[in-house]
């Protein structure tokens, strides 16, 4: 599992979905826990947050939002050096194979269907930190 300290963000454009996550974030422990309301509110705020040496750690991110979608954002992250491997988790009602297969093209970490609990998504939240660090002690050796 992920540390207690680690910087995470949520972005979603439902404020009571952001409220959801973040409410159980703060159950498994965490505390740095900053929002966003879009992708494109979300980028500069992962970039300002790696300019000051206190980048974001894990994202959590819906993937339909109408300026920037969670889906474009990930693959912005992806494409600049520095993101591309912070855990990224997209949040979706989409459970369709295509939108499933896009998100793994796109280099998504893993994915969470809506709606979900806090079990599902304490799971998801191993999975991931499993397969990050996994990553890392690969590239490690």
């Amino acid at each position: 599992m992920f540390p207690p300290n680690t910087k995470i963000l949520v972005v979603d454009d439902f404020a009571t979905m952001r409220k959801i996550i973040k409410k159980v974030l703060t159950e498994l422990g965490y505390s740095r826990i900053e929002e966003a309301d879009d992708g494109a509110t979300a980028w500069p705020l992962i970039q300002a947050a790696a300019d000051s040496n206190e980048p974001y750690q894990f994202i959590i991110s819906d993937w339909n939002m109408p300026k920037m979608p969670g889906i474009e954002l990930l693959k912005t992250c992806r494409k600049d050096p520095r993101f591309q491997a912070t855990p990224f988790m997209l949040v979706t009602a989409e459970s369709e194979q295509k939108h499933i297969l896009e998100a793994a093209k796109a280099g998504v970490s893993d994915y969470v269907v809506k709606p979900f609990n806090s079990v599902t998504l304490k799971a998801k939240l191993e999975r991931v930190w499993a397969k990050h660090n996994g990553q890392n002690a690969a590239k490690a050796s």
